[in-house]
């Protein structure tokens, strides 16, 4: 049975039962209908990954009955909002959160020691992985000059498939001044796994976000490659003057238009990895992917910058043979990144 999880501080609490009482809508409630969420795009200006359509690939697979528990059912639906705010001592704070399985939050660490006025959060999950049916969503919210970290405690498995597929969207909210971080360890796609993901990120004035993706196509120390059915993932970040990032990947072993291993796709690497250093700040992108791009050059993995539109930034791509030489080349972009946008290097994760 799905259990839920729901934690505040400083009276985010009370805010919730006041709203409660005079019938409006609130974070959780909208989160728990995908009316909701539709409304809060409209209603506050962010772009939430959980609003989008399915993509046309997909919709096969969503007319497919599941044997087990359907889509839906208790367990299948994960949820996990969390809220980052100023403290009155001026470093962030993790001041609401609500989770449902497979999400759990233990809260926060400050370890970060070069920069530590943030707060970092491991996203946990008690489950194998992303299973068939699965439909997760998660909204994380940095308020006005709010600095959060958050990351995940493992590789995400996504897992054989004999029907339908799995969803797993991600939505970043990033107030004016505050910046975001979101760090995960690998995605490794197991036999037959279907996948679909969707990233959204809404920027305010003069804030900031670095997301990294791995993807792994199967448990390559078994010489398990490529045996996956579907990957699609697209991300979209925005900000007060438009989209500044829109970027899509879909890879399917077996045909002809999204097959990885094709010239131009992965080649002959294993491993794909993606880094976002998307901003509102006042940047000159092409000099942060120059920066970034030197500091990747005598890496591990294949890996090159380019600049965003809008001065919005820059992304990195990286190709490996193994998922840590590809990691290795995001935390060095991710390390590059956080000393050009806030003057300090990136943390160690100290996660095992």
């Amino acid at each position: 049975m799905a259990t839920d999880e729901a934690h505040a501080t400083g009276g985010s609490e009370a805010a919730r039962d006041e709203d409660d009482e005079s019938g409006e809508t609130t974070a959780a409630d909208a989160a728990r209908s995908d009316e909701g969420w539709a409304a809060k795009n409209d209603e506050n200006g962010a772009i939430f990954a959980h609003a989008r359509d399915l993509p046309p690939a997909f919709e096969p697979y969503a007319e497919e009955p599941l044997p087990q528990v359907g889509v839906g059912s208790p367990g299948k639906t994960g949820e996990l909002e969390a809220t980052f705010a100023v403290g009155v001592d001026g470093t962030t704070d993790l001041v609401a959160d609500y989770a449902r399985v497979p999400y759990h939050l233990s809260g926060t660490l400050d370890h970060d020691v070069g920069r530590p006025d943030f707060a970092s959060a491991y996203v946990q999950s008690p489950t194998g992985g992303v299973a068939q049916g699965d439909r997760n969503r998660m909204v994380v919210t940095a308020e006005a000059d709010a600095r959060a970290h958050v990351s995940t405690g493992s590789a995400s498995k996504v897992l054989s498939m004999d029907a339908n597929y799995g969803r797993v969207d991600a939505t970043f909210v990033v107030g004016d001044g505050a910046h975001v971080e979101y760090v995960p360890e690998q995605t490794i796609l197991h036999p037959n796994a279907r996948y679909c993901g969707e990233t959204a990120v809404t920027l305010g004035r003069d804030a900031s976000a670095i997301l990294t993706d791995v993807v792994v196509p199967g448990r390559l120390a078994r010489d398990e490659a490529f045996d996956f059915e579907r990957y699609y993932a697209r991300t979209t970040v925005d900000g007060p003057g438009g989209r500044i990032l829109s970027d899509t990947t879909h890879l399917a072993p077996g045909t002809g238009d999204a097959d990885p291993r094709r010239a131009g796709v992965l080649g002959d690497y294993a491993v794909l990895g993606t880094c976002y250093v998307v901003t509102t700040r006042d940047v000159d992108s092409t000099a942060m992917s120059d920066r970034l791009a030197e500091r990747l050059t005598d890496g591990p993995a294949r890996a090159s910058a380019t600049a965003l539109p809008r001065d919005g930034g820059a992304f990195v791509r990286a190709l490996g043979d193994r998922a840590d030489d590809v990691r290795e080349a995001l935390d060095a972009a991710w390390d590059e990144a956080s000393r050009a946008l806030l003057d300090a290097p990136a943390p160690d994760q100290r996660k095992y």
